[in-house]
């Protein structure tokens, strides 16, 4: 008799209401509770719920009001939560943690609406970090957040988008760049060593003095000022200096190819959790499917309408789930979206042709995080 996998369980809410019973708020909980997320928590330990908090400009990241009946809910599992991300690479509102803590106040994120802490989990200027051995294909060791590597259980909510990179993003890509360091991040977008944009130098020495290597000096360019170089030779490509750099004069190189990307995303994504095994329980918010991740300041017109909010144990599964419900829908007509208009064909592949989305669930399922045969339980 042939031996066949079990499927993972992916709950489902819709967006249909008509009473105050079935608002959305009341429905986020209705999910929480059926799928049982308060049974990984232990009463007055940590728990991170896993937000992005958005870019100063942009709208469709994840309510703050839906946030809250999450807080809530794990509150009321005797779990203290906390909510939580990490600082960014590139220049905007969220490089280091007093710009990210503002940024997030100014979206909606405040105590007295969200009812717990916000924490950014690699400190102030990302060196808050826990290198977690996981001897992948691609890497050896991945950057993690320490106060994400050191909480004990961890609640990730995702807005479902596309992604100019990565096809898409949802639990996995949430994982994967929200729980590493701005080095770690570095390592997964490029291949190659970062270099420096001269004109932007003023010659501070900071990223001298935090290269582990010592690859990086001081050189006089043909004005006669003194500008940093970086011997490629000696660098590692770690990121410790475009992380320190204050002037952003070292620059992230942009130029990985698209699969060995979201295969490293799977593997940092894999390591965010490995302490975790168990304690980790995923929602996705399949509304506002922009062509772009929350991190450009500025929202687009989704390319399908709003859909629904899924919650599974399972980080493969619960992705695969919402592009399957993405698929499913007629494009809009008014978005980006120019192609694939039509229900079962591939929207994120139309957005973003390039790019193979599903790689990062088929490699996902490969390193043992999920799989991507699910069954789908409607509440």
């Amino acid at each position: 008799m042939e031996n066949r996998k079990e499927k993972s369980k992916v709950y489902f809410v819709d967006f249909h209401t008509g009473s105050r019973e079935n608002n959305i708020p009341n429905k986020i909980k209705k999910l929480y509770d059926t799928t049982g997320i308060n049974q990984i928590l232990v009463e007055n330990e940590l728990t991170a719920i896993k937000v992005h908090f958005g870019e100063r400009g942009m709208n469709t990241y994840v309510h703050p009001i839906f946030v809250r009946q999450v807080v809530d809910k794990v509150k009321e599992g005797g779990g203290k939560p906390f909510l939580t991300d990490t600082n960014t690479l590139y220049t905007g509102g969220r490089t280091n943690s007093v710009d990210h803590l503002q940024t997030a106040i100014e979206n909606g994120f405040a105590y007295p609406v969200v009812n717990c802490p916000i924490i950014i989990a690699d400190g102030i200027f990302s060196k808050n970090s826990v290198d977690v051995t996981i001897g992948k294909k691609h890497f050896e060791k991945v950057r993690i957040a320490g106060d994400i590597y050191h909480t004990n259980s961890m609640v990730v909510l995702s807005h479902v988008k596309g992604h100019e990179l990565s096809g898409y993003g949802g639990s996995l890509k949430n994982l994967a760049m929200g729980c590493a360091t701005a080095s770690g991040k570095q390592q997964q977008h490029s291949d190659n060593k970062p270099k420096v944009k001269q004109k932007n130098c003023v010659g501070c020495r900071i990223c001298i003095k935090n290269c582990p290597v010592d690859a990086i000096s001081m050189i006089k360019n043909e004005e006669g000022h003194m500008k940093a170089f970086i011997d490629k030779e000696t660098c590692i490509g770690c990121g410790e200096c475009v992380t320190v750099c204050p002037h952003r004069a070292i620059q992230v190189q942009w130029k990985t190819s698209a699969e060995v990307f979201v295969e490293k995303m799977a593997e940092y994504a894999y390591g965010s959790v490995k302490n975790k095994e168990g304690k980790v329980a995923y929602i996705n918010f399949v509304m506002n499917v922009t062509p772009l991740c929350d991190c450009v300041p500025w929202s687009d017109q989704p390319i399908v309408n709003d859909v629904g909010i899924l919650a599974s144990f399972d980080p493969v599964a619960i992705d695969q789930a919402s592009l399957d419900l993405i698929d499913e829908q007629r494009g809009r007509d008014n978005s980006k979206l120019t192609c694939n208009h039509e229900p079962g064909e591939d929207k994120f592949g139309g957005l973003h042709p390039d790019v193979n989305a599903r790689r990062i669930l088929e490699y996902g399922e490969e390193l043992g995080m999920g799989s991507r045969e699910y069954d789908l339980i409607k509440i």
